[in-house]
């Protein structure tokens, strides 16, 4: 079984989907400190002018507070707003922002609840079924160092790979993973490029530009555009 984990992100880059899709079963890490001036709230998208930020406040944000113990603003108008002025006329806009007015609209405004309901959208739209849990919710021995945390949760779901981001690399040593029985392997897109707003591709932008620009079927072709090593 194939385990992933990583911080809730909101509208992350296809990176982050491809990681859940890779995974059998995906752990939104918010048992966590949060990240100020991170990527949990915001991310980038494509209007007439270039490359622009959207961000969703998220009130009494701080570093010495877990992840678990914030929630997003209700106050969602300026991204509504910065997307459909950015995206009114991209051929699956119809289909798309009722989708994501939906997810930002959503009751659970806690930001892992928030971003899991929004994971799951996302893949139920492109007619796939994923398992995610919160490690919030779980029981586990949470005053291990970071890798032994990784280690405890593989050995609890029994799996036998853990896919990390390739940022993982300067972090984890595959022979760590090894002793424990689990294989650890690095996920990287490849070749991921699709037609967009300019004449320049830009990469690396919010899920929201591929949903926006691409089909069903051609956003979950881009999906299976990675590699393991």
């Amino acid at each position: 079984m194939r385990l992933a984990l990583m911080q809730p992100y909101l509208f992350p880059y296809i990176g982050y989907y491809q990681l859940v899709y890779a995974a059998d079963l995906f752990l939104v890490y918010d048992d966590v400190a949060y990240i100020k001036q991170g990527y949990i709230n915001r991310n980038s998208i494509l209007n007439k002018n270039g490359v622009t930020r959207f961000t969703v406040p998220v009130p009494g944000a701080s570093s010495f507070k877990m992840i678990s113990e914030l929630s997003f603003s209700e106050d969602v108008r300026k991204v509504q707003q910065a997307i459909q002025q950015s995206y009114s006329k991209s051929p699956y806009f119809d289909a798309v922002f009722p989708m994501i007015n939906e997810i930002l609209e959503h009751p659970g405004r806690s930001i892992a609840d928030l971003c899991m309901h929004s994971f799951k959208v996302v893949f139920s739209y492109l007619g796939i079924e994923k398992e995610m849990l919160k490690t919030s919710d779980l029981e586990y021995e949470r005053s291990l160092s970071a890798q032994d945390r990784i280690l405890a949760l593989c050995e609890k779901f029994g799996a036998d790979t853990y896919i990390n981001v390739p940022g993982g690399r300067k972090l984890y040593l595959k022979q760590d993973f090894e002793d424990r029985g689990v294989d650890l392997q690095f996920i990287g897109p490849e070749g991921v490029s699709y037609a967009q707003r300019g004449e320049e591709f830009v990469p690396d932008l919010s899920m929201i530009d591929i949903l926006m620009n691409c089909s069903a079927d051609e956003t979950v072709d881009l999906l299976k555009r990675y590699t393991l090593s």
